[in-house]
């Protein structure tokens, strides 16, 4: 294998990190928003997940989408100031915390298997090399 097949290994790697990582940004907002309440007549906050694309160069972030599919939950809720005054209902999210929690740990997994792919990687340029010192 040459050093260029395995410099792009790392590239492959790093592109997987930030990924991730981007991923697990998203996750969190999802996680700060998923209390939150719509003020009357708006829509509540949308779920958000990241939409990714493999390329030569590694993976790529291709878009951020709402989640449209699920309904914003509603409660009857009097004591919120953005309750609806004919009901009493206050308009959630459409964010469900465990599925966010879930979503995490597979960013966090996919986040680790790409440090790993990269440390080995790293190592078998630095084995390569030390052999040519030889």
């Amino acid at each position: 294998m040459r050093i260029g097949s395995l410099a792009n290994a790392l590239q492959y790697s790093s592109s997987g990190l930030a990924a991730e990582r981007f991923r697990m940004d998203v996750i969190s907002g999802n996680i700060a928003n998923a209390n939150t309440v719509a003020r009357p007549g708006q829509d509540g906050y949308r779920r958000r997940e990241v939409v990714l694309d493999s390329t030569d160069q590694g993976v790529k972030i291709t878009s951020v989408i709402q989640d449209m599919d699920r309904p914003c939950l509603k409660k009857v809720d009097w004591s919120s100031p953005f309750h609806d005054p004919a009901t009493g209902e206050v308009t959630m999210t459409n964010v469900d915390p465990t599925m966010e929690m879930v979503d995490m740990i597979g960013a966090s997994r996919a986040y680790e298997a790409n440090i790993a792919a990269f440390n080995t990687a790293k190592g078998m340029i630095n084995s390569a090399l030390q052999i040519g010192k030889i």
